[in-house]
C-alpha cells in the first residue's frame, strides 16, 4: 500500500514540475459557512487540474526499455491531459482511450500536448478493455487513471501542499472535503493529511447516480453502479472505486455525500463570482456539498478541493447566466 514516504518521494519528482497551488480564503465564504474554508485550486494546475502529478510521477519511473515502447491511458479527460503532457515532457509516445463526448477542450487540449486519443462511447463501451488490447497488442505499459501506487502518491501530494500551507497560516483543519471518481485522488490526499493530522474527519464528494465510493464506505465493500446516468460531472463518472484506492479510503476516509447538478452549477457560480476562478462541474462537487449544507462547517476549519478546470466555454458561460 502506498505509504506517506512514497508520496514524499513523487514531490521531489514533481519539484519544478507541478505547479503549488495556493490554499486560498474568502471572508465571504466563511461568513456564508460560519467557518473557516481553505480552498485548494488545483483548477490552476498545469493542464487544468491535479492529474498531471499522478502522470508525471507514473511515467516519471518507468524503466527506460518501457517508456520507449510508450504507454495507453483511458480517461474522461483530466488524466488524458496529464499523461499527454507528461509523455512530452519525457519524450514518451502516449495513446489515451477517451469518450466521444468529452468536453472539447479536453479532447482538443489532449491532442495539443501530443496525445494519439482514441474515442469511444461510454454507455457502451469499455474503455479499459480498449485501452488493455492497444497495450497488448503494442506492447506498450499502461497508465491507469487511479488505481497505481505511482498515481496515488503522486495525487498525494496535494495533501502535503495542504499541511504546509495550512501550517504555515496557524491553522489545523477539522475537516478535508474532496471530489471523488475512482479515489486517486481521495486516497492520496487522505494519508497525507492524516500523517500530520489523525483526527481529521474526510468526505468524498461525488454527483447523482455515481455514488460508489460513498455506498462502498456504508457496507465496507467495494459497489459498482450502473454507468447510465448522463451527468455533468464528467470528471467523476467513475462506476467503482479502484482495489488499491477503497483499500485506503476505509481506512480513512469518514463517508461520502450526494451533489446534484443544481448544487454543483451553484457552487460552479460561486468559485467564480467570489474567487474569480474557473472550476469544471466535477471539480467543484467538494464545494458544492459545503455550500449545500450536506457537509456541516460552521464553527470549524474546512479544507475543500477544487480539483480541475477544463469545463467548455459555453457551457461555463452557461452555468454563470443561470439565476443564483
Amino acid at each position: 500500500m502506498t505509504a506517506l514516504a512514497d508520496i514524499e518521494a513523487a514531490a521531489r519528482r514533481l519539484q519544478g514540475i507541478a505547479l503549488q497551488t495556493p490554499l486560498v480564503q474568502s471572508a465571504a465564504l466563511d461568513e456564508r459557512q460560519g467557518g473557516t474554508l481553505l480552498l485548494k485550486p488545483e483548477c490552476l494546475q498545469r493542464t487544468g487540474s491535479f492529474k498531471i502529478r499522478g502522470a508525471y510521477n507514473c511515467l516519471r519511473r518507468l524503466p527506460a526499455d518501457v517508456a520507449a515502447r510508450g504507454v495507453v491511458a483511458w480517461s474522461s479527460g483530466n488524466h488524458a491531459q496529464g499523461v499527454a503532457a507528461a509523455g512530452k515532457l519525457l519524450g514518451i509516445r502516449t495513446t489515451i482511450v477517451m469518450p466521444e463526448d468529452a468536453p472539447a477542450t479536453k479532447l482538443g487540449n489532449t491532442r495539443r500536448l501530443g496525445g494519439e486519443v482514441i474515442t469511444y462511447d461510454r454507455y457502451t463501451g469499455d474503455r479499459e478493455a480498449i485501452a488493455r488490447a492497444i497495450a497488448a497488442e503494442h506492447g506498450r505499459a499502461l497508465v491507469p487513471s487511479f488505481d497505481h501506487p505511482d498515481i496515488i502518491a503522486g495525487q498525494g501530494t496535494v495533501g502535503l501542499e495542504i499541511v504546509q500551507q495550512a501550517t504555515a497560516l496557524g491553522l489545523q483543519p477539522d475537516l478535508a472535503v474532496i471530489p471523488c471518481g475512482g479515489g486517486g485522488l481521495t486516497s492520496g490526499v487522505a494519508l497525507a493529511l492524516r500523517a500530520s493530522w489523525p483526527d481529521i474527519e474526510i468526505i468524498v464528494a461525488e454527483p447523482e447516480g455515481y455514488d460508489d465510493t460513498r455506498r462502498s464506505l456504508m457496507t465496507g465493500k467495494r459497489a459498482t453502479v450502473a454507468a447510465d446516468t448522463p451527468s455533468i460531472c464528467d470528471a467523476l463518472l467513475t462506476t467503482a472505486p479502484g482495489e488499491l484506492t477503497f483499500a485506503i479510503m476505509r481506512q480513512h476516509v469518514a463517508a461520502g455525500v450526494v451533489v446534484s447538478e443544481t448544487d454543483v452549477r451553484r457552487a460552479m457560480r460561486l468559485a467564480f463570482r467570489e474567487l474569480k476562478l474557473v472550476v469544471e462541474p466535477g471539480g467543484a462537487a467538494a464545494l458544492a456539498a459545503v455550500v449545500a449544507g450536506h457537509v456541516e462547517t460552521a464553527g470549524r476549519t474546512t479544507v475543500v478541493v477544487l480539483s480541475g478546470g477544463n469545463v467548455d466555454a459555453e457551457q461555463f458561460a452557461a452555468v454563470q447566466l443561470e439565476p443564483a
